[in-house]
């Protein structure tokens, strides 16, 4: 016990010492800490907007729904002319493009889909006590919610009666309550969307997940959509397998057979989408099913469609986790830059340490000749690099996270700031003031005394 109390007094003593040489020479020890200081901010930032990365990918794959493959259409004129190699002009065959007849036949052949949604997309106008508002309404099956992971806030779904019989009932998003029924419960009242009444029986909880770039992918905005039934739509709005090639040149407000197309010009909406569903949604058992289920998906929608391939398959978890690889890629770089300052600010503790042996040497022989051992000296010099190393990692820190801060207010970039990466930038910078200040402590504690106190 005496030993240990005696080693205690022993180094404290040569670490206050190392102490007063630090406060001694201010300006010389922040200007050594400096590089210190950015390389540990520059670490916690960079980790900070590689886990904002992550997180946001990974909230974004909730979205979009694991497993979940999405047939999406592609607009072409069907019975338009094409040539051929040799120059002569040739009919394209004709495709009905996706309907609710290839849905129902992925449904019977294809036994991994778990989950299955048609979904067709309508902009009009939604309108309720005088308010009116632009939205777009869509046409799915309960598989859909599912699909896509969105519960209800309140009310409940589609029944079986009601997506089977088109009845026009609605589950609105979490905006349009907020804008239309932000005073009283929206369930039961009915709302105005185009020319047709519906009755809201849910309302989705809100998301704050961001997925902008991945729209065309089969990803919405759900907090300001309008789901009905999707046989709704085709009963009550719009059934584009209705109408022929002809009428596909006419107005874009088309009346007969029962329903209504809203909005659009004739350039962008009837003349090119024939397809009576924008796109089907499904949901298979295992991540290794998709690349069968596609091929399978690709084979028989290509004879369903007479060879016309209208259709576009796309896996929007698979370009997620394509973008997150980059990310990672990217991440890595900018933290194996940022790195090389904490580097660099080691090899200015060490060039400074050896200035310091060199501006100290009388001091250091006049510890030796009385009485302090080799030990005593390599402490002193290492504590004065750890020390300086040490408070450029605590600043570095606070740095660092006030960084990661401003980055998620002016950039817009999502930053987390963990607990792993503060002990990890903290730790780095304890071990450079160890590893580089090392070596300037023994060559102090290599002087001999006596030509270090004649030293001039």
């Amino acid at each position: 016990m005496f030993q240990i109390d005696r080693l205690y007094r022993r180094y404290s003593h040569d670490i206050t010492i190392a102490l007063e040489a630090i406060m001694a020479n201010k300006l010389k020890s922040v200007l050594t800490a400096l590089g210190i200081i950015f390389g540990v901010a520059a670490v916690i930032s960079m980790l900070a907007i590689g886990n904002g990365a992550q997180q946001e990918i990974l909230e974004q794959m909730k979205m979009v729904g694991v497993n979940n493959i999405i047939v999406n259409s592609i607009f072409e004129a069907p019975d338009s002319q094409s040539e051929s190699e040799n120059g002569n002009k040739q009919k394209q065959k004709f495709s009905p493009g996706l309907t609710l007849s290839d849905l129902e036949a992925i449904q019977q052949v294809v036994p991994s889909v778990v989950h299955i949604s048609p979904e067709i997309n309508l902009n009009s106008y939604i309108q309720y006590n005088g308010l009116r508002m632009q939205a777009k309404i869509l046409g799915v099956t309960n598989d859909y919610f599912a699909l896509f992971n969105l519960p209800l806030d309140e009310g409940t779904y589609f029944n079986a009666n009601q997506e089977e019989h088109g009845i026009p009932v609605c589950v609105i998003g979490a905006n349009i309550k907020t804008k239309f029924f932000s005073t009283e419960n929206p369930i039961g009242k009915y709302i105005k969307f185009g020319n047709v009444w519906l009755k809201v029986i849910g309302v989705l909880a809100k998301s704050d997940i961001k997925v902008t770039g991945f729209e065309n992918s089969g990803i919405n905005v759900y907090n300001d959509n309008i789901y009905v039934p999707a046989k709704n739509i085709l009963l009550r709005y719009q059934n584009r397998a209705l109408v022929n090639s002809k009428k596909l040149n006419q107005s874009n407000t088309i009346r007969g057979f029962g329903f209504i197309i809203f909005g659009g010009s004739t350039e962008t909406q009837a003349p090119k989408n024939y397809h009576q569903l924008d796109r089907i949604i499904l949901q298979v058992k295992g991540t290794e099913d998709i690349a069968s289920t596609s091929e399978i998906l690709s084979r028989m929608l290509l004879r369903r469609h007479s060879g016309v391939k209208d259709y576009e398959i796309t896996v929007p978890e698979l370009l997620l986790k394509q973008q997150q690889r980059t990310k990672d890629i990217f991440n890595i770089v900018l933290g194996a830059i940022a790195s090389i300052s904490l580097i660099v600010g080691g090899i200015g503790i060490m060039n400074i340490m050896f200035a310091s042996v060199m501006e100290r040497i009388k001091e250091i022989g006049t510890r030796l000749a009385i009485g302090a051992k080799k030990a005593d000296i390599v402490a002193q010099f290492l504590s004065e690099a750890v020390l300086i190393s040490v408070t450029g990692g605590l600043i570095g820190v606070i740095v660092g996270v006030i960084l990661s801060k401003l980055i998620t207010h002016f950039a817009g970039i999502l930053t987390i700031v963990s607990f792993s990466s503060i002990i990890i930038a903290f730790g780095v910078s304890a071990a450079v003031g160890v590893i580089f200040g090392l070596s300037p402590a023994k060559r102090a504690a290599e002087k001999d005394p006596i030509e270090s106190l004649r030293y001039e």
